[in-house]
């Protein structure tokens, strides 16, 4: 009977067993609200003991979710001013000028906003607010391209790869030839396993040649290349076009593919070389098309049109292929 009325009397006692110190401590989700932390003025406090693992146990948590809350950055390295888009902290920079209008480009570096001297700066972050949508694609597109072209940076060395005329290319350091008055050669019947490049390049260099020495001996050639191939392309289309060119020079530009002055000087970006012949076709008519419309209007866009039926689709892989950066 004693022992009846005792289960029973344990039975109905709400009194918690005692928790483990050591399994609570090890949990961080219980760990974390246990008390507020002390402010960043306060002086040091008694703490019970505790092993070193189970604090940061608990701590790197929630330092991994201040990480996840943050908002994302977009930085111009110029900027002035910046605005909160949705949960993206945009920092642009704000250009005055003589315009009528606020504007906006999305380049390499980030945002630029461009605005009329008289035009409030309240009013100018209400037009950055009303373009929210268009400004964070074209970041991410900005992001996600620069993210390539540096993936696609090349480490120049025997063995490095670069593209020629839409083709992988591989480096080879051939010191037995010196290759003096080209510098290198093209080596087009190189029986390639399946999947590797076919095209190799011969270079007249050391293997112990720099970084610099590889890189500015393929350029070299590259850039032979390019003024070769960019004249006799020149020659075919400016009859078609019905046009004269006087001088073409290479450019380095980092922005521009190509430009035509009216007194026939052509400029094309040597590094166009690294595009398929296609591509390449529609740059050069594109300038050649200058000679005739000096603007982009749609009669300029149907002189195009005559020769590169399809120049909408090469201009979109102009656009969108990622260059080795040199």
């Amino acid at each position: 009977m004693h022992r009846l009325l005792q289960l029973t009397l344990d039975l109905f006692d709400t009194r918690p067993e005692p928790a483990a110190p050591d399994q609570r401590a090890a949990d961080p989700a219980s760990a974390a609200p246990a008390a507020p932390e002390a402010p960043a003025d306060a002086g040091p406090r008694k703490r019970k003991s505790a092993t070193p693992a189970s604090s940061s146990a608990g701590a790197t948590p929630e330092a991994r979710l201040d990480e996840l809350l943050q908002p994302a950055s977009f930085r111009h390295p110029r900027a002035n001013r910046e605005a909160l888009l949705r949960d993206s902290v945009v920092a642009f920079e704000l250009r005055r000028g003589k315009r009528r209008s606020i504007g906006f480009s999305v380049g390499p570096e980030g945002l630029t906003v461009t605005a009329p001297r008289w035009v409030p700066l309240g009013e100018i972050d209400a037009a950055v607010k009303t373009k929210t949508d268009w400004i964070l694609k074209k970041l991410d597109a900005a992001h996600e391209r620069h993210r390539r072209i540096e993936s696609a940076r090349i480490e120049w060395r025997d063995g490095a790869t670069f593209p020629y005329l839409g083709e992988d290319v591989i480096v080879v350091l051939d010191p037995r030839h010196a290759f003096k008055e080209v510098g290198a050669v093209l080596n087009t019947d190189a029986q390639a396993l399946p999947g590797m490049p076919r095209l190799t390049l011969h270079v007249g260099l050391p293997h112990s040649a720099t970084h610099e020495q590889v890189r500015d001996s393929v350029q070299a050639w590259l850039m032979r290349q390019a003024k070769s191939l960019f004249t006799e392309r020149l020659d075919h289309f400016a009859p078609l076009l019905g046009v004269q060119w006087r001088k073409l020079v290479l450019s380095n530009a980092g922005t521009r593919w190509g430009t035509a002055h009216s007194d026939g000087l052509i400029r094309l970006n040597w590094r166009l070389i690294h595009f398929r012949l296609p591509v390449i076709d529609y740059v050069v008519a594109h300038e050649l098309s200058h000679l005739r419309v000096m603007d982009h209007s749609p009669r300029f866009w149907d002189t195009v049109r005559t020769v590169v039926p399809d120049y909408a689709q090469l201009r979109g892989q102009l656009k969108d292929e990622a260059l080795p950066p040199w």
